[in-house]
């Protein structure tokens, strides 16, 4: 086992730990690196040396043959500091360039593409990918930053959103899937918490509910009557078919049959939110599928190195 991790302008040569955690659900990647307690003394020095938003690049892995080690975060440090006797460096992905205060502004009538539009122009240098379709009757920005303009968006309609070089992407989840990677539990996953489901054995009624311009509560209900109840919330949206297709999303979310919950692999294969991993148990036959990865957390230390998985619906 090997890592490579630069922080701005230096290259770590002791490390604890490394935990990375991706998620289609999150806003932002985020890493933490610690270093040894046997660090803290120098902590002053590391704080001068080293600052909030300082480029980061972590690669870790196995040593092949000199071949470079993968990627597993890039991103800005957004925090410093001594905790539990050890030094903690905590890291966002490139969301964070969007932690710039934004102009008051009250948006009427305006979509979701349109609103990113106008957040985006204002922070300057970055492009948009979106087709997701969602309207707000208004939306206010008032002493908010670009990243609460994002995660409030994404809160509210679900979407993928994540930033690729100087792209802001927003699309449905599941619209856009990643590689295809197989995972048996006889080969290479070493820990399960998976449990099995049947679509239709759990009733679910999903509501969701907008306000107009006025005030005034506009609901929309989909689902079996007597089932689990979810509600969602949409202020400033009262569009009922906004409405609608949001509450059908949350019920092909939920209602399915397959596997449900995470597992843990090793480093090898590698394995990032939006991909799809094909489960496989040669005990269960039947139960062999394909499912969308939601998260993935990222483990290493001297123990060695582990993928946690957590898997959304079933693909196929």
């Amino acid at each position: 086992m090997n890592f490579d991790i630069t922080i701005g302008p230096f290259r770590l040569t002791t490390l604890e730990s490394v935990v990375v955690t991706r998620s289609v659900e999150n806003l932002a990647d985020t890493a933490t690196i610690t270093l040894p307690g046997a660090v803290c003394s120098y902590a002053p020095e590391l704080e001068t040396m080293l600052g909030e938003g300082d480029p980061v690049c972590i690669r870790l892995g196995y040593d092949a043959r000199g071949q470079e080690l993968p990627v597993e975060f890039e991103g800005f440090v957004s925090r410093i500091g001594r905790e539990e006797g050890a030094v903690k460096i905590r890291c966002e992905d490139g969301i964070y360039r969007f932690r710039r205060d934004l102009k008051n502004a009250v948006l009427a009538s305006v979509s979701v593409k349109e609103l990113l539009e106008h957040v985006l122009r204002e922070l300057g240098g970055l492009e948009l990918s979106c087709d997701y379709d969602f309207k707000y009757d208004r939306f206010a920005i008032y002493e908010t930053t670009g990243f609460d303009v994002l995660k409030k968006v994404q809160e509210e309609t679900r979407a993928n959103i994540y930033l690729r070089g100087t792209t802001l992407h927003v699309h449905p989840q599941y619209a856009e899937t990643g590689r295809r990677v197989i995972c048996d539990s006889a080969v290479n996953i070493e820990r399960s918490d998976l449990r099995y489901r049947e679509a239709g054995k759990q009733k679910l009624i999903v509501a969701v509910e907008g306000t107009d311009a006025k005030g005034r509560t506009v609901k929309v209900t989909r689902g079996t009557p007597g089932g689990d109840k979810f509600t969602l919330k949409l202020p400033g949206v009262s569009d009922r078919t906004t409405l609608e297709r949001r509450a059908e999303e949350e019920l092909h979310i939920r209602d399915y049959t397959g596997y449900e919950g995470s597992f843990t692999g090793w480093l090898v294969p590698r394995i990032e939110p939006a991909d799809v991993v094909e489960l496989r148990d040669a005990d269960h036959e039947y139960r062999t599928g394909k499912y969308y990865v939601v998260a993935v957390e990222t483990t290493f230390s001297a123990e060695g190195g582990s993928r946690k998985t957590t898997i959304g619906k079933k693909l196929g």
